[in-house]
């Protein structure tokens, strides 16, 4: 089992299990994480959801063998499915975040409500460098909340950062020594246990109503320029340089 689920003290947890694979997601597991998103919502016991990793490595993105096996090809592939089920989510999603969180490790915390990471998190979009374009409406996130001159130096250059970073930029709320960000993130989540949960779920939209529609929007474009540049020659020395461990030649490219 690749992501494991349990609901404690009326949080349900969504853990990616695959440490073997650096936690690397298959379209199997993003569906198993849509439906616990799905199933915890509908849940009246359930008052927050939280997503976790491993101890050292929240998840190193897609599983590229799986991706190339069985790329997204409409609305209805399991990582949108996860994306809608993450953006249409009424109750407080708290994640917890150490190690690395590639890719969509990344992008998936522009959408939870609380973040925490640890002092040794790594994050990192280096979509670009596999001949992709962003996800997740992190073209229109990123430089809302960092500025575009900083946007470019994660978006375009893919340069990682840690989690003292992610807090100054806004994708994180606090920065934490690894053993304790779990717990942390756990006890946000519980604290949702003593309010009132209608009022939750209202200010959680009127929060994020503003912007649902351009978020949804982004989420297409990307998709769709992100679909015909799987099928491109850059992609492709890109995904055989990864598999075959060397760095990829753009030189012939223009």
């Amino acid at each position: 089992m690749s992501i494991k689920t349990y609901i404690v003290n009326g949080v349900a947890t969504i853990e990616i299990a695959r440490p073997e694979k650096k936690n690397a997601i298959t379209q199997d597991m993003y569906d198993d994480m849509a439906e616990a998103l799905r199933a915890a919502d509908a849940d009246k016991t359930v008052r927050a959801v939280l997503i976790t990793g491993q101890p050292g490595i929240f998840t190193s993105g897609n599983d590229l063998e799986d991706f190339m096996a069985r790329p997204p090809r409409d609305a209805q592939a399991p990582v949108f499915q996860f994306m809608q089920a993450l953006l249409d989510c009424g109750k407080p999603v708290v994640a917890a975040v150490t190690g690395a969180a590639i890719g969509i490790g990344t992008t998936m915390l522009l959408h939870c409500d609380f973040v925490f990471v640890a002092d040794d998190a790594r994050l990192a979009m280096p979509f670009v460098a596999l001949g992709l374009v962003p996800e997740f409406a992190a073209s229109l996130v990123v430089p809302q909340l960092m500025g575009n001159r900083r946007a470019a130096e994660k978006l375009l250059l893919g340069d990682p950062f840690t989690g003292t970073q992610a807090v100054e930029c806004g994708i994180a709320n606090a920065v934490l020594a690894a053993p304790e960000v779990l717990n942390h993130a756990r006890r946000v989540a519980e604290r949702f246990n003593h309010l009132a949960p209608g009022a939750v779920r209202d200010s959680k939209r009127l929060i994020r109503e503003p912007q649902r529609e351009a978020v949804n929007a982004a989420i297409v474009k990307e998709a769709e320029i992100f679909g015909a540049r799987l099928r491109s020659p850059e992609a492709m020395e890109a995904f055989q340089a990864f598999f075959q461990k060397r760095a990829p030649d753009f030189s012939k490219f223009d």
